[in-house]
């Protein structure tokens, strides 16, 4: 009945004791997919399921380039994981001017 007065902050609860902001997050999870990584002593290798949510919706790509080293599988939605791998990106490029070197993530 009310929902958009208490649908706008985290921190806001409806009158029937809920939040709504909570439930959203939920539901967005359920709309990301699966990913998984796997690693050898000499290989790599990221693997996703792209499932299209509608037959309107187009094909998200889930696996990113880092660096020449780097690569980044996304399980949730894939916005959020463009971000993080444009701020990974960055970081792999300001280490490699400053340092003269690769970026090594531990192992």
């Amino acid at each position: 009945m009310f929902r958009n007065q208490y649908d706008t902050d985290v921190t806001t609860w409806s009158p029937a004791g809920r939040l709504f902001q909570v439930e959203y997050s939920m539901e967005a999870v359920k709309q990301g997919s699966a990913a998984i990584g796997l690693r050898s002593a000499t290989h790599i290798v990221l693997a996703t399921v792209n499932k299209a949510t509608s037959e309107l919706s187009s094909h998200q790509k889930k696996i990113f380039k880092v660096d020449d080293h780097i690569g980044v599988a996304i399980a949730g939605l894939t916005a959020d994981g463009r971000v993080l791998s444009r701020y990974l990106r960055n970081e792999c490029i300001n280490h490699s001017f400053v340092y003269e070197s690769l970026f090594l993530s531990p192992a």
